[in-house]
């Protein structure tokens, strides 16, 4: 069974942990169920899509640099200043994956991120190659808490076969 949100609800009806539901993937990531696949597919092809458009639109800008004789100096600072940002975007993205960001640096990071899309998209396109993106982290999470969780159940239920009997 799972509500609304498409979460799956936790065995027998208990407090145990839930599994945090993924951009585009839901809770679909858990048991590899209800078009994971087909998902996966479509991000991949999405973000490549949407990378290729970016890039178009990058173009269109340079033109627009070149047509108006910015000069070359400008020219080059714009190319750099992308590809850069490019890059610094993919490696944060794809160590968002894994980790946990730290939410102040990524404040500090956002226009960076912003002029960088490219290389947030890319990173995307490649990890969703290999899983959902994001879904090892939750899964190593997931699990940790589930662990948490049933080791806190059998100390407070215990081994009944341990326990002493009242006389």
């Amino acid at each position: 069974m799972s509500d609304e949100n498409g979460t799956p609800d936790t065995p027998g009806g208990s407090t145990g942990p839930r599994p945090e539901p993924l951009r585009f993937f839901g809770t679909t990531w858990v048991h590899h169920d209800g078009g994971y696949a087909a998902r996966r597919v479509a991000a991949a092809a999405g973000s490549l899509a949407a990378a290729a458009v970016s890039c178009l639109v990058l173009r269109v800008a340079y033109d627009g640099l070149r047509i108006a004789g910015v000069g070359g100096f400008v020219t080059l600072l714009m190319i750099v200043m992308f590809a850069v940002c490019s890059a610094l975007a993919f490696r944060h993205t794809w160590d968002a994956f894994t980790r946990r960001p730290d939410p102040g640096r990524r404040d500090s990071l956002r226009g960076l991120l912003a002029v960088g899309f490219v290389g947030s998209l890319l990173a995307y396109f490649f990890r969703s190659l290999v899983e959902a993106p994001g879904e090892k982290l939750h899964r190593q999470e997931y699990d940790t808490a589930r662990e948490e969780h049933e080791k806190r159940v059998t100390r407070r239920s215990g081994n009944p076969s341990k326990k002493r009997r009242r006389s």
